[in-house]
């Protein structure tokens, strides 16, 4: 197995990796968020990639996403782990809260959604009921456990377009479509990954309640503090699922 961690706002760099080396590399699709790293962490390779560039300059809808999957599978990456920052919508996603989702429904547009779109043999669809490996879905509430982190265990992750926070009456609409979640990056990470036939799953963080869910603006320095409480918890969780591997 060579797991890959793509880290989104609040984790741009894994502190605790031994570093071993920095690949660049160009696919056929473009160039990728940022180099790939490659270290060690409790004693496993793993590689790690910035989704929003480092330093943080991409915005969700300008991310190339074929390139970063392409690039993973390129280096042989198997299963990835997504982290990203999302806001809490339902009750249970309280800010600095991690939940583990196993839906997805995607409100984005204007992404390069799939690898194929050309110079095709015949039209290819894939399966998406489950848009999360259930197996690496496992392999993350067990290492939630071991690691004594609370978690919500399941979750639909909304992802809308960015790069503007939503309006109330969005995060009403994704409510009543049954979302838990609304973020910017899962899709089309999470589809492009299951094309290549790589295993995928996301680690949500809340940064902050969504658009009218809680009292006053959405402020930066708000979501940086969630943030910040939140990616300890996510390090930790990170530690106990390469540790048994």
């Amino acid at each position: 197995m060579t797991l890959a961690i793509i880290g989104g706002t609040g984790l741009t760099q894994l502190s605790e990796l031994n570093i071993t080396g920095r690949q660049t590399l160009t696919t056929p699709y473009g160039d990728p968020s940022a180099d790939y790293v490659t270290g060690e962490l409790n004693g496993q390779q793993i590689i790690f990639l910035a989704r929003h560039g480092h330093p943080h300059t991409i915005p969700p809808h300008k991310i190339n996403y074929r390139a970063n999957i392409w690039g993973l599978k390129d280096l042989g990456v198997t299963k990835i782990v997504a982290v990203a920052a999302v806001g809490g919508i339902t009750a249970d996603m309280a800010p600095a809260r991690i939940a583990i989702p196993d839906q997805l429904i995607d409100y984005s547009y204007g992404r390069e959604q799939t690898f194929f779109a050309d110079d095709l043999d015949e039209v290819t669809h894939i399966d998406f009921t489950h848009p999360y490996t259930p197996s690496l879905r496992q392999q993350l509430l067990s290492a939630a456990d071991s690691a004594a982190i609370s978690i919500v265990s399941t979750g639909t992750y909304g992802c809308t377009q960015g790069p503007r926070l939503e309006t109330s009456a969005e995060i009403l609409r994704m409510e009543r479509d049954g979302c838990d979640l609304v973020g910017m990056t899962g899709m089309p990470e999470a589809a492009l990954a299951r094309e290549l036939g790589i295993d995928y799953a996301a680690l949500a963080v809340v940064a902050n309640w969504a658009a009218g869910k809680g009292a006053g603006e959405i402020s930066m320095e708000e979501i940086a503090q969630h943030l910040e409480a939140g990616m300890s918890d996510v390090l930790n969780l990170l530690n106990c699922l390469i540790s048994a591997s």
